[in-house]
């Protein structure tokens, strides 16, 4: 059986590699600490729940979930970005429900890539953006972002030759896996540059309220930027900020015309989520100041701990000033060996990590921690790192 050549680029992925490193240490007998894989171990809010309960006995939710019947999901989103904000949005044309994040980061290349065409993404990036331009046929041109450029790229050392061909790009802030946050200034340079040579703007949105410390309430919002919506698009879920990563649960905003885009490539794979999780969805803005605060401070919690711990064995890790990661460069002599470092600690402490190759050229040389644990786990995986590391 012969399949299509757009499968090549999807090969090698070194977090199925660590999969199976997880496997064969629980196989030996290890107990293992996933701190691999950004999934939020706290609870789904029961006003989350008590609203979808309900809904199951509602059999106008049983049906299909078409565009227009999602209007009550578009018009909490838009009240709740303009509350946020400052920034009006309307529901029937720039907002748009989707099956998590991903699904919009990849189907937007099918809307917007013609084969060979370039999309502009970050390296060290989320890996599922470069997966959604494969399957296009479009070509992914790297933008390193490194600690001494407080790991944002730099345009202008994009060559000609690539922007002439570019009609996308993805950014990500506050950053998975680096943790940095983009100043608006930032995102304004950004708008700028995209505006000026006709190339959409992606901004990948899931750790917004994800911000430590006091001198940020949110992080800045790339419509801010772009307060009339010439060139972006924001996509947020539900998973990060509400702990309902299982529901797919999320939307995008902003530009119409990509809303549309967007709309057109959704409408021949997929209907919308039951109705009863948007609900759902809704309950959880509506109680946002009880439930994000606390969990933003759990993690906070939780960041400290592995910071002071990690600190304790001379690993000196920078503390993250957002998202719910520590990304850490490794110690000599495994600098530039992030994914035998991951795959010989999980093997010999059972404790997982994400190598930093995984996320592209310029993360070797680093390890990612999720912060998916209590902090006295936190600290018992660090007690097995520092046995693994002297030994």
């Amino acid at each position: 059986m012969q399949f299509a050549a757009r499968l090549q680029p999807l090969q090698t992925n070194v977090f199925a590699d660590m999969d199976r490193a997880k496997a064969k240490s629980a196989a030996a007998g290890k107990e293992i600490i996933d701190l691999s894989l950004g999934s939020s171990d706290l609870p789904t809010p029961e006003c989350a729940i008590a609203a979808i309960e309900t809904a199951l006995r509602d059999r106008a939710t049983h049906g299909y979930t078409l565009f227009h019947s999602t209007q009550f999901f578009r018009q909490a989103v838009a009240q709740d970005y303009e509350r946020k904000y400052g920034i009006p949005i309307d529901p029937e044309t720039e907002v748009l429900p989707l099956i998590g994040c991903q699904e919009g980061t990849a189907h937007l290349p099918l809307a917007l890539l013609n084969p060979g065409d370039f999309a502009l993404l970050l390296d060290p990036g989320y890996p599922s953006h470069a997966g959604g331009v494969y399957l296009a046929g479009g070509q992914v041109h790297p933008m390193p972002i490194l600690e001494e450029n407080g790991f944002l790229p730099v345009f202008e050392d994009i060559p000609p030759s690539v922007l002439d061909r570019t009609k996308m790009m993805v950014l990500s802030y506050p950053h998975n896996p680096t943790t940095a946050i983009a100043p608006l200034s930032f995102f304004k340079e950004a708008v700028a540059f995209c505006q000026a040579r006709g190339i959409a703007l992606i901004h990948d949105f899931p750790y917004a309220d994800f911000v430590y410390g006091n001198t940020l309430k949110a992080a800045p919002s790339i419509l801010q930027a772009d307060p009339n919506k010439t060139t972006a698009i924001e996509l947020f879920t539900f998973s990060k900020s509400y702990n309902m990563g299982g529901f797919r649960i999320a939307y995008a905003l902003g530009n119409p015309t990509l809303i549309g885009a967007l709309r057109q490539v959704k409408a021949v794979i997929d209907f919308n989520q039951y109705r009863g999780i948007m609900r759902g969805a809704i309950a959880a803005l509506e109680n946002h100041q009880t439930i994000v605060p606390p969990t933003v401070k759990t993690f906070q919690t939780r960041r400290d701990a592995l910071v002071r711990a990690l600190h304790q064995i001379d690993w000196h890790v920078p503390t993250p000033p957002a998202t719910l990661y520590i990304w850490a460069k490794l110690p000599q002599p495994w600098q530039d060996k992030s994914i035998q470092f991951a795959t010989s600690l999980v093997e010999a402490t059972g404790v997982a990590v994400s190598p930093g190759a995984g996320f592209g050229k310029a993360g070797e040389g680093y390890v990612r921690f999720a912060l998916v644990r209590d902090p006295d786990v936190l600290e018992t995986a660090v007690r097995r790192i520092a046995t693994f590391l002297h030994r």
